[in-house]
């Protein structure tokens, strides 16, 4: 019975959050401190959004170099960098449930593994959309392919489409890599891509060469392969990789479509993945963490949002 309860609640407060609509109200963060600065978890493509944030609220100078991430300048930057941890989507999340952040963004909600560990612990955590991110599908340069549509890529990665001749390429297998499970972009996949059919199915019949345990190292198998085909947060593309690598891939239009800030903006391009910022139900109303967490949401939060170069959902 109380089991039952517990999942009844955990469901009630998910639902609840994501249907709370973001507050317009002015959140006042005039006594935000470097010392006071909650414990920010991230994963890989969100840590520059959370250094941003960071910067901009504490009054600190910072410089964003394309594939280097952000750097803030002032002295007490490397103070604030222990409050800025970046371990990544799965685990920023078992962090948070663990109780050992107090808040993070990262590019997706939970998983089932996740919400399966959540309610093993008792943990209820609330997942609100702070911005809007898209999943790109990429290839070697020297691939002649430039659209794929939103079926033809199913078909790839469920093994129906298995030559790139038959997608208007060469006469070349394809090679689809796909990322390790819980991390942030395979996931991406697996919701908005694959739709969450069949999952298991499909994921177990690659093989341990196909999956790419880092999100750089899918630009590596992709100077070494010009038949392979993956996929990336756009943010992370655009943002953190380094020219080197961009002129070795190209992205792939999806229904005639290139991803980018308009076409994110209004949702037209067709694979958009909202980026969620996440605390514990459990979180002291009064708490710096709380504020912050509504900070995001007002005008102010989401100028930032913006001067990072995400789209602010």
């Amino acid at each position: 019975m109380k089991k039952t309860v517990f999942v009844s609640l955990m469901l009630f407060c998910l639902i609840a959050c994501e249907q709370q609509p973001q507050s317009e109200e002015i959140v006042d963060m005039s006594d935000i401190t470097i010392e006071n600065y909650p414990r920010f978890d991230a994963s890989t493509s969100t840590h520059p959004l959370n250094q941003i944030i960071a910067a901009k609220l504490l009054g600190l100078e910072y410089e964003f170099y394309k594939g280097m991430g952000v750097v803030i300048s002032d002295a007490s930057g490397s103070v604030l960098s222990e409050k800025l941890q970046c371990s990544q989507t799965h685990s920023a999340i078992i962090n948070l449930i663990d109780n050992q952040t107090d808040i993070i963004t990262v590019a997706r909600k939970m998983s089932a593994d996740e919400r399966n560990y959540a309610q093993e612990k008792r943990a209820v955590l609330i997942e609100t959309p702070i911005a809007l991110d898209a999943l790109d599908f990429i290839v070697n340069i020297q691939n002649p392919v430039n659209s794929l549509t939103l079926s033809e890529i199913q078909n790839i990665y469920l093994g129906n489409i298995t030559n790139w001749s038959a997608v208007g390429g060469t006469n070349d297998n394809i090679v689809p890599f796909i990322r390790n499970a819980n991390s942030g972009s395979q996931e991406m996949m697996n919701e908005f891509v694959m739709n969450n059919v069949e999952m298991s199915d499909w994921e177990v019949s690659y093989t341990d060469e196909l999956t790419v345990l880092s999100m750089l190292q899918v630009y590596s198998e992709l100077r070494q392969n010009p038949n392979g085909i993956c996929f990336t947060p756009h943010y992370y593309k655009e943002y953190l990789v380094m020219e080197d690598y961009n002129e070795i891939i190209k992205t792939l239009a999806v229904n005639n479509i290139m991803s980018g800030t308009n076409s994110i903006k209004n949702k037209t391009y067709p694979i958009i993945a909202p980026v969620y910022v996440m605390i514990r139900s459990d979180l002291d109303k009064n708490s710096m963490t709380c504020k912050l967490y509504e900070w995001l949401q007002t005008t102010a939060g989401k100028a930032v949002i913006e001067e990072s170069g995400y789209v602010a959902n």
